[in-house]
């Protein structure tokens, strides 16, 4: 098949994509570029009219129709649930005069986690989804084009493209064959590894704890966690940005990959996280709770997780954008990485002038992290 034959256009909605189809591109690593959840948060509200995230994903297919790539991207009016912050960027294109405003945003909303942005079997078809965002936007007037948390794997493609390459740190647990989370704790330094003991003492007095998944997860389950969840987004947020219907279909349509940890305090929730389970990582997306605990979003959202983790076998556990407080509990400086095409030539210069001189600040910030995990020095 040749390149010439093919046609990109934009699709209504992930949801107007065939399941398998989506997902034969997507594949099975990452669980949020699946059709069931880029659906779950279409069908939901929580993208579409209103949100300022409209789906608009971009497809290569050939003369038959069959697809051969694809792209989840979203018309954005705002920067919000991106994770990758641009907000200077948005008010310095504002004061010349311009509209930053809508842009195209190649991502999975809300969702600061690594993974594919060009859904494809194919390497030829990487370049040509580039091009089909670029002329979207060029079509349709946005200010620019935007990949976040891109899977370095794919990052030949976005510099081959001419795009602007951005990084930024987060922080992962690493699993190296550890068979119990003693085993962990054997390699941190005998102060820090003391520390995250009498942490989680004293974060568990008086609770319980609970692993679900899958049907185990209930609608009163969710209920729970529903309102843990708003109280932390009305406090990061302003305004939480899934709606309650969204965490029904969650479960209902990936609830093998879904793991709700909850505490109790007798038979009463008082806080949850949630976490998905990929091939080869867990990742930590949301937390709250209804009595503030010492020590308990580090028990739920850390150390739990690096429990689950070891008992699954997988390579690391992704807790999240930001946080350096989780250096001191064994999650190591990781880089992300996003990408950035920019209509306008010299916004564009700028823009790759920042660029350069932050890259230095966020390599010299990940070797100074990095010289400061909990782990025993040689």
């Amino acid at each position: 098949m040749s390149q010439t034959s093919l046609v990109a256009r934009v699709v209504p909605s992930v949801g107007s994509i065939d399941k398998g189809v989506w997902d034969a591109l997507a594949g099975c690593e990452n669980p949020f570029v699946s059709h069931a959840f880029l659906t779950a948060l279409e069908d939901s509200g929580s993208v579409g009219p209103g949100t300022g995230w409209d789906p608009a994903p971009i497809v290569i297919e050939d003369a038959d129709g069959s697809l051969h790539g694809a792209v989840p991207s979203y018309a954005k009016g705002h920067s919000q649930g991106e994770y990758v912050f641009d907000h200077a960027w948005a008010d310095a294109w504002h004061r010349a005069g311009g509209h930053y405003y809508p842009k195209l945003q190649i991502a999975v909303p809300f969702t600061p986690a690594t993974g594919p942005r060009l859904l494809t079997g194919h390497a030829a078809y990487g370049v040509p989804l580039l091009r089909a965002a670029e002329q979207l936007c060029t079509s349709n007037g946005f200010s620019s084009a935007h990949a976040t948390f891109i899977d370095p794997d794919q990052l030949p493609f976005f510099e081959q493209a001419g795009w602007l390459q951005r990084s930024d740190i987060q922080f992962h647990w690493i699993n190296r064959n550890y068979k119990s989370f003693d085993d962990f704790l054997a390699e941190l330094a005998s102060r820090k590894r003391k520390a995250i003991r009498k942490e989680r003492l004293t974060a568990a007095q008086g609770l319980t704890f609970s692993h679900l998944t899958g049907t185990d997860i209930t609608e009163a389950h969710w209920d729970a966690f529903w309102n843990f969840y708003q109280d932390t987004g009305s406090r990061k947020w302003g305004s939480p940005y899934l709606t309650r219907e969204a965490f029904s279909l969650l479960g209902e349509r990936m609830g093998d990959s879904t793991l709700l940890m909850l505490a109790y305090d007798g038979q009463t929730p008082i806080a949850g996280a949630l976490n998905f389970i990929g091939e080869s990582a867990l990742y930590g997306r949301y937390w709250g709770c209804a009595q503030d605990r010492p020590f308990l979003h580090f028990e739920l959202c850390y150390y739990q997780a690096i429990e689950a983790a070891i008992d699954r076998g997988l390579a690391r556990v992704e807790a999240g954008a930001q946080g350096p407080h989780k250096l001191a509990r064994g999650y190591e400086p990781v880089q992300t990485w996003s990408a950035h095409w920019i209509a306008d030539p010299g916004f564009r210069a700028a823009v790759s002038e920042f660029l350069e001189r932050e890259r230095q600040g966020v390599k010299a910030d990940q070797i100074f992290l990095g010289e400061r995990t909990p782990f025993r020095k040689a």
